[in-house]
């Protein structure tokens, strides 16, 4: 039997029906929802998991040796040795010491006030960091009485490394000696929370030697990374290196090796407690740079107490022996960061600028070769030309004297270039006019960068013609400017190292010279596109040019650098600078060896940088240079020294 009273409340009640509908919409929402955050966003919660209570800490690799051309260490790394405390270890001490900092602070507040029964307003962070900086103090106390240091807490940096870097160790002593590092190792127990850190820096075994060539390299947040899994994770890192300038630079991506970390799983308050992924640091790859240390040596103690550079280099493939620049520093001094005492030092000194491939100078009458082989192609120079140097060249009203006021009488080419006789070029530039000689210096790359390995060269180097002189000066160009760049003065502006691949090119005769750092013993010099053409000149002008070069050894300006019994060219300079209004000189070297079968050229520039230093290129410049080439022969030191 039906109950109507049921019957009506089912059919006659339309907000029940309304309820369970809106009842049912929700139940498919939820669901939905649900299935959605199960199924479509699982991925997405997980990795929010993984960041929330994962932590990534990446460890640099030692950076890759550095070795000159016959394996000798100029570059490596040595043991950097610090007492660090592993702070997530002190949890239970610094709560520890917490509570003793909240019972003194109330006992203090009870004794000033007695009477008063709501006791003190306690500043909890503030009591936090004094409880933290006691137990930390409390560790860098054993430190000092163990090695007797003197080492203080950092407040600042503590706070800073608590807030930013929990998870990573927390150096208080720096720098151990090996000393220190023994007794710290002999009587820390195993467990302690306080421990000796060891770190990779870069090592300089020959000091000073390379300053510029090699570079230095500076500590980074950034370590390379390389397949080193938990990208989305909260990461943190060890302070890594990288290259800088030099070579360091240069060859960063070779030298720097591939980076490790560490996956730690962490607590709500940051601290690690358990290790779950670890990948070791793999170093960086060796270079085998062209560099040979004994002539870099000779090099630099040419210039030892000048400013200066000096570029040797291998005439048939381009590897650059020596690289010096001159003042130079201990690279030791730079490592693992510079101080600044240091760093203000090389920068009144102008120590800062690798002179050899950012320096910009005059070249002087090493540039009368180009000029000689302008003339040469441009018909104006024939074996037949002849010139009667009486000390000096008139055009119009302006005298441009000789450096033997004397005059060198009649000259013809070889005689010119073996006495440096400006007046012969004076001469001859007046008479073939600019354009012939910006052709030749542009033709063996003077205007233009070496496209040596390094960051550091400069693209400022100018060979002046009249449209420069137009666009930057808003004037003519005169013969008188003509007559001043023949013999590598006026506005003519190169580095050494371009003079030095012009006279490698010139010994090959060829026009360019592609400079490289990196040693290759399997490179086939025949084989070696530098990337440029013949001279264009016959056997017989060549002979003729060469011919004042060896001359110029034998008896002429360079003879200081002769070596006897083997044939050398070179080719000496003294350009004419002023530096803030005084007069000063340069004093230039260039040269190759041997003559019938050329494989090292050498250029050596030496700034002067007061009026009375009197540098000259043949009696400053020229016996550094004939040093190296007498080391590269392997002929005993001081054999020959300035013979005729």
């Amino acid at each position: 039997m039906k109950n109507p009273l049921v019957d009506f409340y089912r059919l006659s009640n339309p907000r029940l029906t309304l309820l369970a509908a809106v009842f049912a919409t929700l139940f498919v929402i939820l669901g939905g929802g649900l299935a959605w955050r199960q199924m479509v966003m699982k991925e997405e919660y997980d990795r929010m998991q993984l960041r929330q209570n994962h932590r990534r800490i990446l460890q640099s690799a030692p950076r890759g040796n550095i070795y000159d051309r016959n394996g000798v260490l100029i570059v490596g790394n040595r043991s950097r040795f610090s007492a660090v405390l592993y702070l997530n270890e002190l949890r239970p001490e610094f709560r520890k010491a917490y509570i003793e900092c909240v019972r003194e602070t109330r006992r203090a507040w009870e004794e000033k006030h007695p009477d008063d029964e709501d006791g003190p307003k306690l500043d909890r962070d503030k009591l936090q960091w004094q409880a933290r900086a006691h137990v930390v103090q409390k560790y860098l106390d054993e430190i000092n009485r163990i090695t007797g240091r003197h080492d203080t807490l950092d407040m600042r940096e503590f706070r800073r490394h608590f807030e930013q870097n929990l998870v990573l160790p927390f150096p208080l002593s720096n720098d151990l000696t090996p000393k220190e590092y023994a007794l710290l190792t002999a009587q820390l127990p195993v467990e302690s929370p306080l421990q000796v850190y060891t770190d990779h820096q870069r090592y300089y075994p020959f000091g000073q030697l390379g300053f510029h060539v090699l570079g230095y390299v500076s500590r980074t947040d950034e370590p390379p990374n390389e397949d080193l899994p938990g990208d989305s994770l909260r990461t943190y890192a060890f302070k890594g290196k990288v290259g800088t300038s030099g070579i360091e630079r240069s060859f960063d991506d070779i030298l720097s090796g591939q980076s490790g970390g560490e996956i730690w799983l962490v607590d709500p308050s940051g601290f690690q407690y358990k290790r779950v992924s670890q990948k070791i640091p793999r170093q960086g790859k060796p270079l085998t740079t062209s560099l040979d240390v004994e002539l870099q040596k000779i090099a630099e103690k040419g210039l030892a107490g000048r400013k200066g550079a000096v570029v040797a280099i291998e005439v048939q493939t381009g590897e650059i022996l020596a690289c010096a620049s001159s003042p130079t520093y201990d690279l030791n001094e730079l490592s693992p960061y510079i101080p600044e005492a240091v760093y203000n030092k090389i920068m009144e000194e102008g120590g800062w600028l690798n002179r050899a491939v950012q320096g910009l100078y005059p070249p002087g009458s090493t540039f009368k070769i180009v000029t000689a082989i302008a003339g040469v192609r441009s018909g104006v120079i024939t074996p037949e030309t002849q010139v009667n140097c009486t000390g000096s060249f008139t055009l119009g009203n302006r005298v441009f004297l000789c450096h033997k006021h004397s005059g060198h009488g009649i000259v013809d080419l070889p005689a010119a270039i073996e006495k440096s006789c400006n007046v012969f070029f004076y001469d001859c530039g007046a008479r073939m006019g600019i354009a012939p000689i910006v052709e030749e210096a542009k033709r063996f790359g003077l205007d233009k960068p070496t496209g040596i390995e390094l960051f550091e060269e400069t693209s400022r180097m100018l060979v002046p013609d009249p449209a420069w002189k137009r666009r930057e000066r808003g004037d003519g160009w005169s013969t008188g400017d003509t007559v001043n760049v023949s013999i590598g003065q006026g506005d003519l502006l190169v580095t050494p190292l371009q003079m030095t691949c012009f006279v490698a090119s010139f010994a090959r005769g060829e026009t360019r010279t592609k400079p490289t750092l990196v040693h290759d013993a399997t490179r086939d010099a025949a084989k070696i596109n530098h990337g440029g053409g013949p001279i264009g000149i016959t056997p017989a002008q060549y002979e003729e040019v060469l011919e004042g070069m060896e001359r110029s050894i034998k008896t002429g300006t360079s003879r200081l650098a002769n070596i006897p019994n083997v044939r050398l060219a070179g080719k000496t300079g003294t350009a004419q600078v002023r530096v803030k209004g005084v007069p000063l000189t340069l004093a230039w070297f260039m040269g190759f060896a041997p003559v019938e079968n050329p494989q090292i050229a050498v250029v050596v520039m030496i700034e002067g940088t007061d009026p009375s230093d009197g540098y000259q290129g043949g009696t400053t410049a020229a016996p550094i240079g004939g040093a190296i080439m007498r080391k590269y022969l392997g002929i005993p030191a001081g054999a020959g020294l300035g013979g005729q």
